[in-house]
């Protein structure tokens, strides 16, 4: 399973997340929980660097793969639109595959 945490400062805005596991939902190559994560939060990461201009601090296990942790996330308007979008669709695939997916959310 994915386990999935965000923290939130007490103005609700996304300070961090991490994520560990593996979905298992189906053989490597072909599980579509782990592409539609993989797919999401790299492209969430992009839009902090690339469209927000608000790079964060990275933390991944490319080697061994099922972590990664993003911390120091800026306030900023644009970045927490996007930190808000990618809870929504972190959230929308708990909802459907909640076998595979969890999803907790902690206040700082």
């Amino acid at each position: 399973m994915i386990r999935v945490s965000f923290n939130f400062n007490s103005d609700h805005q996304i300070t961090a997340f991490q994520m560990k596991g593996h979905a298992d939902a189906g053989p490597y190559g072909q599980d579509i929980v782990c592409a539609a994560v993989s797919a999401l939060s790299i492209s969430t990461i992009n839009a902090l660097e690339r469209v927000a201009k608000a790079p964060a601090a990275v933390n991944s296990d490319d080697n061994n793969g099922g972590f990664l942790k993003v911390t120091d996330i800026s306030l900023a308007h644009d970045a927490q639109v996007i930190m808000q979008t990618f809870f929504n669709g972190m959230c929308d695939i708990t909802e459907s595959y909640p076998q595979n997916i969890e999803v907790k959310m902690f206040e700082n």
